[in-house]
């Protein structure tokens, strides 16, 4: 071994025992609990900013309202580029209208109209994440807009100057709802009385495959493809 990597060699194993030991110290050092010295408490203005969730029941709803009619100029200049004219979806974007009666098809289309549960989830997420590639640019009032307009594209509304607002948000009940349930894996015996899960040998006999996936890719090669996979991902 030269020299220079003997030097070389030595210098990285002092630096490493270094690092070590300041890390150590430094573990030791911190506290088991409460603060460790780092940044700084945010101010109630940038929670705000962030704390934009809407619920359900329609907390975190800010004011606001709009017609369906006002959604179609702010959907026709902001969205319909990638999800058609009519929510009907442009190549592989996500299909916003339509599918109702499909969810039992092989390919179900899972829309606004035909699966999501509630409309908070609409309001919340085109709010926090639209229009794609400018998110957060659209005002309160324009999402309020766009959400009537995607109720009226879904016949869950049928007059263009319905107005959506914080005062009759709740009232606005999505077709499939009913189909959706509480997480009740808590009542499950393991859970409800301590008990650990079976994780081996929990069926008696060989394990058999009775069924196989159809489509494992869901980006069709051929655009043009009839029977390629529509709507958005599964």
């Amino acid at each position: 071994m030269s020299r220079f990597l003997k030097l070389g060699f030595a210098a990285s194993l002092l630096l490493g025992t270094a690092a070590a030991a300041i890390g150590g110290q430094a573990a030791a050092e911190a506290p088991a609990g409460g603060k460790l010295g780092i940044g700084r408490l945010a101010t109630p203005e940038e929670v705000a900013a962030w704390d934009i969730d809407v619920r359900p029941d329609g907390q975190g709803l800010p004011e606001g309202r709009g017609t369906a009619a006002e959604g179609m100029a702010v959907y026709d200049e902001n969205c319909a580029s990638c999800h058609g004219d009519f929510g009907e979806a442009i190549d592989r974007w996500p299909v916003l209208a339509g599918g109702q009666g499909t969810l039992e098809d092989e390919r179900p289309e899972k829309t606004i109209g035909s699966y999501w549960p509630y409309l908070s989830t609409v309001y919340d997420y085109v709010r926090r994440a639209m229009p794609f590639g400018n998110a957060r640019s659209l005002s309160d009032d324009d999402v309020y807009a766009l959400t009537a307009y995607l109720l009226y594209l879904n016949d869950i509304v049928d007059d263009e100057d319905f107005e959506l607002s914080k005062e009759n948000f709740t009232s606005i009940k999505l077709p499939n709802v009913d189909n959706f349930i509480d997480d009740d894996r808590e009542s499950e015996p393991h859970y409800a009385d301590k008990s650990k899960p079976c994780m081996s040998d929990c069926k008696p006999g060989k394990a058999e495959i009775t069924m196989h996936a159809a489509v494992l890719d869901v980006t069709p090669e051929n655009a043009d493809d009839k029977d390629a996979p529509q709507g958005g991902i599964d």
